[in-house]
């Protein structure tokens, strides 16, 4: 990975919401990974409007890690806005978003930054194309749910992933900017926009199998998230035939 003068070669966004219990354990973890790589990386936390310390700990760790910056939401605003403002203010020649609690540990990004360096914009973690790197699974009722909604993705945007839910996945440069800049979507069905953007502009996406693993903590409602996600699925496909994405 080839880096111009004081330009990081990674960025790493992570979205957090009242993450004050995990940062610490995640930020350990992703600063061993960057130690242990021929590369500079930068590590973005954007805190959408925690109630706990979540931003002190990030302060805190920043003392440590010169390289960790706090971002702040102006108040709750939902992972699709964090995950926007930490891709958007990312400077790294790659820039790739993960989940606070790590659930595709962080040392599988190498297999997204090989793909992107065979020539790739954009690779994607998937828990679809091998489960059997699945080590801790969702309930039955949400791996149901997800492949119904993996169902109706498809169907409806002609996406052709097995997974497009994984919070794991890494962007040139180039393409972060051209399609989060575009994003509208601010809950948790802005990955299907994002991907959506990426097949309209023309960005070429790998999707890459990961090793994975429910945390039980979280965030996304069984019921109220999941109904929103359909929703988002069709918007989507609504803005665009209302030529919303044109500009």
């Amino acid at each position: 990975m080839v880096e111009a003068l004081n330009e990081p070669g990674l960025s790493i966004v992570v979205p957090a919401y009242d993450e004050a219990e995990r940062l610490p354990q995640t930020l350990e973890r992703i600063a061993a990974y960057v130690e242990s790589r021929p590369f500079t990386a930068e590590v973005l936390i954007v805190d959408d409007g925690s109630r706990d310390r979540t931003a002190e700990v990030v302060r805190e760790a920043g003392w440590r890690w010169p390289d960790v910056t706090l971002i702040q939401n102006p108040g709750n605003q939902g992972k699709g806005y964090s995950v926007r403002n930490g891709m958007l203010h990312a400077s790294g020649r790659i820039a790739l978003f993960t989940d606070a609690d790590l659930s595709a540990p962080i040392e599988e990004a190498d297999l997204l930054l090989e793909a992107i360096e065979a020539g790739n914009d954009i690779a994607i973690g998937s828990r679809g194309l091998r489960p059997e790197l699945i080590d801790i699974h969702q309930s039955p009722l949400r791996e149901t749910a997800g492949k119904i909604f993996n169902l109706v993705v498809r169907s409806v945007t002609g996406l052709p992933f097995k997974d497009t839910q994984c919070g794991f996945k890494a962007f040139r440069r180039e393409a972060a900017r051209a399609i989060f800049s575009r994003q509208q979507t601010v809950g948790f069905g802005f990955d299907v926009e994002v991907l959506y953007l990426a097949k309209k502009l023309g960005f070429r996406t790998a999707e890459i199998p990961v090793r994975w693993s429910h945390n039980q903590g979280t965030k996304v409602s069984m019921f109220g998230d999941s109904i929103r996600m359909f929703t988002d699925v069709l918007r989507v496909r609504w803005m665009d035939l209302q030529g919303k994405y044109r500009s």
